[in-house]
């Protein structure tokens, strides 16, 4: 049971089911057994997967999200149409309710918040890579009025800045939130529940991700105290039954410990180990520094990104690029790798540098009809198999997974092979540009743990927070075409962000139904005289739905405890289970004369136009 106004995390391994959670709340999948119960005036928002190649601009595009408001405007025109003065005026009242004088200026926010440059508004949404027509897709879904919202990775496309804002934006939004996500700090600072997938079975935990794994934590723990005092009786009744089973004066005791034994529910032992685990391999040697840029120029054709850039890596720095999107941090790590030339000034490697060099880029350069075994092999042709298959079992390609072509792999199965590649080579300095786009939170506690092992030199790019608090030592800022240290830390980067938003590019607080119910039967009650006597019943069934709607809750929330079924208790829960029943119905029955009244209004409307 969900609800409304609770923001809920959606956790599990991959493959768990979260996605066919979300297709079941959409009406896109059907409950094999069981119900699933939405209120039926719900509007559900979700991140639509496809992005049409249109030559729409990306503003209106954002802005057919809002699918009451664009209802509102095909009103307008339809009044316009009819030469219907009063029609015009309730159809402009009604574009007011839904704030259409600010739309464009919302959407307008979301577009910045999630990275879109003011001189990309007007572009058709052709014009766009793939990642940014998925943040288009996202603007849309947090420009609708919904009650429902469900994300599903929504923080995949994004850079650090666009999370940030996203953060702020579903914090002030007050509908109800299923958000699929294996960024932990994202989780903390947007969910108030964590809903975990845990072997088929659902649990709701309260309070952000890292109160989850607390609670999980201790849970595990009491589990694994119970299977040990369960193994030890099973062993008891065991090494009784193995004594005295041929022993005709034993042979009744022993068989009551048989069905002992059968009754028993064996819990099973928690594996909270982390199904991938590995490590750095050691390299022969380091240059220090590892590479030097001096006055290097970078960009494209159409003008340099970066301008004299000066920035020596020693050896064994670990550094975090900091920046909003566009202003030059994948052009840095490119101009490091040696992808791209300088246009102008140096760039100079140490004696002996071996780059490792993760992108997603780097995913598509993927043999897809090779193994993951073949891809190693290839790099390394003298290496023994099973060192190359004791080196994959660590990112996830055990047995014959590790004999599959690629072609048949999740995204993320193909950046843990990625990163399985760049670490078989043995790199000294170690460039990651967004390394978990695709990486659950196992993997991304694993990375993690190898990074920290690691001693080469590392330069990462993230909007995982958490990577880059635990990974980085320090911090380089790229902005305004330059590259400079940044003294603060992530914290301090937040509220450097927040100073420097315009105060309009602040999260919005989206609109809740409840307000526009509200606007929507006051402008109904002004329209005519006829029409307050209806208004006035209306206005009473609302106060008793309310006050019943009030004690429905606190008997469902009675309900749902545990408690309230034991067997002292037998009386009480039979009488708070008629008196649910009867609550029902009388909220029933008020819904459907609430529902006559406003069909009677909509004619009164209809006979004054």
């Amino acid at each position: 049971m969900v609800n409304a106004g609770q923001k809920l995390g959606v956790v599990g391994p991959n493959g768990c089911g979260k996605t066919s959670l979300f297709a079941m709340l959409c009406g896109e999948l059907r409950a094999d057994a069981g119900d699933v119960e939405i209120p039926v005036t719900w509007l559900v928002s979700r991140v639509e997967q496809e992005v049409e190649a249109s030559e729409r601009p990306a503003i209106e595009y954002v802005l057919d999200g809002d699918i009451e408001l664009r209802a509102a405007e095909a009103g307008i025109d339809a009044a316009a149409r009819s030469g219907d003065g009063e029609r015009m005026a309730v159809a402009h009242q009604r574009y007011e309710e839904f704030g259409g004088w600010s739309a464009t200026a919302r959407a307008a926010v979301v577009l910045d918040g999630l990275g879109f440059r003011t001189d990309e508004f007007q572009r058709p949404v052709a014009a766009f890579s793939g990642g940014f027509r998925v943040r288009l897709n996202l603007a849309r879904a947090l420009m609708r009025r919904s009650d429902l919202l469900l994300l599903d990775e929504p923080t995949n496309h994004l850079d650090l800045d666009a999370v940030i804002w996203l953060e702020e934006w579903l914090a002030a939004w007050s509908g109800t939130l299923f958000v699929i996500s294996h960024d932990r700090e994202f989780l903390d600072a947007t969910v108030s529940s964590v809903l975990h997938f845990d072997n088929g079975s659902l649990k709701v935990y309260a309070g952000d991700y890292s109160s989850f794994e607390r609670q999980r934590a201790a849970a595990l723990a009491q589990q694994r105290a119970a299977w040990r005092k369960q193994q030890r009786e099973i062993g008891h009744l065991r090494s009784y039954v193995e004594r005295f089973r041929a022993k005709a004066t034993k042979a009744r005791q022993a068989q009551s410990r048989i069905k002992a034994l059968a009754r028993m529910e064996t819990i099973a032992l928690a594996h909270v180990d982390y199904p991938f685990a590995f490590h750095f391999r050691d390299f022969p040697a380091s240059p220090d520094p590892v590479l030097v840029l001096d006055g290097a120029v970078a960009g494209y054709g159409d003008g340099p990104v970066l301008s004299e850039v000066s920035l020596s890596i020693p050896a064994g720095a670990r550094l975090g690029l900091l920046g909003r999107n566009g202003a030059g941090k994948s052009t840095l790590v490119k101009l490091i790798a040696g992808e791209l030339a300088p246009t102008s000034g140096e760039r100079v490697e140490g004696k002996g540098l071996r780059i490792g060099y993760f992108a997603q880029h780097q995913l598509e350069a993927l043999d897809l009809d090779a193994s993951p075994l073949l891809h190693l092999a290839r790099i390394d042709p003298h290496a023994r198999e099973q060192q190359l298959r004791d080196h994959l079992g660590g990112f996830g390609f055990p047995g014959d997974m590790a004999l599959s072509p690629v072609r048949s792999f999740s995204g993320g199965e193909r950046a843990r092979l990625a990163l399985a590649v760049i670490v078989w080579q043995r790199p000294n300095l170690l460039l990651l540009d967004e390394p978990t786009n695709h990486l659950d939170i196992n993997m991304r506690e694993a990375l993690a743990e190898a990074l920290l092992e690691y001693e080469g030199a590392l330069v990462l790019v993230s909007h995982d927070r958490h990577l880059v608090r635990t990974t980085a030592d320090g911090l380089l800022l790229v902005a305004g075409g330059s590259v400079r240290s940044y003294d603060g830390d992530l914290d301090d980067y937040r509220t450097l962000l927040r100073s420097r938003r315009h105060p309009t590019g602040t999260a919005p607080a989206a609109p809740t139904r409840k307000a526009e119910r509200r606007l929507a039967a006051e402008a109904r009650q002004a329209l005519s005289r006829h029409r307050k006597p209806l208004q006035g019943k209306i206005d009473r069934i609302e106060f008793e739905l309310d006050r019943r709607s009030s004690d429905l809750a606190r008997i469902e929330g009675l309900l749902a405890s545990e408690g309230s079924y034991a067997r002292e208790k037998r009386e009480q829960l039979t009488a708070s289970m008629l008196e649910q029943s009867r609550l029902r119905s009388e909220i029933e029955q008020l819904e459907w004369q609430w529902l006559r009244l406003h069909e009677e209004i909509e004619r009164l409307g209809t006979r004054d136009d």
